[in-house]
């Protein structure tokens, strides 16, 4: 079975904790030590950003990580070969976090191919249109057991909701707001309304929220909301702060996180 699917089907009663950092950010080597300090600190999925120079979905301190990350070296081919080295090591999902543009370059089915090779259980493509989801990339990533993951946000119709979740398979990352990404300190009556909309479509796919999970608050509104969270932007700057440190980041969001 997918890890992905066999983490969702063994945690239905756990509100899971996943977090997001930049693949060779703030150091070229340190993938490795990232993803496997993680796992050793209980966290339940490790998305794994494909550095890219047009991020248009992420806010600054994700841009500058990918930013920093192309400036250290960092190519999907380098990060494959690093996921490989570890794969046997890592028994976490993971998931890989890139825009179409790298993706396409280096070829559909060649990405699908060495994701599977370097352990990796499904990706998260932005800015891929579902109709190119559907028709080009999910026969191929199908072939591969691989899960392409698709977003959500509060503009998405109910019909697309329903869509979305009727062809594809995983979970569904539910972003919080349809702004970019970053911290927040709170989750407003607006984005609560969102959380019991979709609570309440009863929906075949797990979900996990993603998007302004900074501390505590918002935390567990994320989780009380879904299967779990997803923390990016705060991560990334802890793991720059202490200078690519991630048990000490790690320790550090805990805190703050009141875990």
């Amino acid at each position: 079975m997918n890890k992905i699917n066999q983490l969702f089907e063994n945690s239905k009663e756990k509100k899971l904790l996943s977090l997001y950092f930049c693949a060779g950010s703030p150091t070229l080597e340190g993938t490795a030590d990232v993803i496997l300090a993680m796992q050793r600190k209980g966290i339940a999925m490790v998305e794994v950003g494909i550095p890219f120079s047009d991020p248009l979905a992420d806010g600054p301190v994700i841009q500058s990580a990918a930013t920093k990350a192309l400036k250290n070296g960092m190519t999907l081919s380098k990060l494959f070969s690093q996921l490989e080295a570890i794969k046997d090591q890592v028994e976490i999902p993971l998931v890989l976090m890139g825009y179409l543009n790298p993706i396409l370059h280096y070829g559909i089915e060649a990405f699908c191919q060495r994701c599977v090779k370097a352990g990796v259980s499904g990706a998260i493509i932005p800015d891929l249109p579902f109709d190119d989801y559907l028709n080009l990339v999910k026969p191929i990533a199908d072939q591969y057991d691989l899960r392409i993951i698709m977003l959500i946000t509060p503009e998405t119709s109910e019909e697309r909701i329903r869509f979305i979740d009727d062809h594809t398979d995983g979970f569904i990352y539910m972003v919080s707001s349809a702004s970019i990404t970053g911290t927040q300190k709170s989750f407003d009556d607006q984005k609560q309304a969102y959380f019991r909309k979709i609570n309440a479509m009863n929906l075949r796919n797990p979900r996990m929220i993603g998007f302004g999970i900074s501390n505590a608050q918002t935390l567990k509104a994320a989780q009380d909301n879904a299967a779990g969270a997803i923390i990016g932007s705060k991560f990334v700057s802890l793991l720059d702060e202490a200078q690519g440190d991630a048990e000490k980041a790690l320790d550090t969001l805990f805190e703050a996180l009141q875990l």
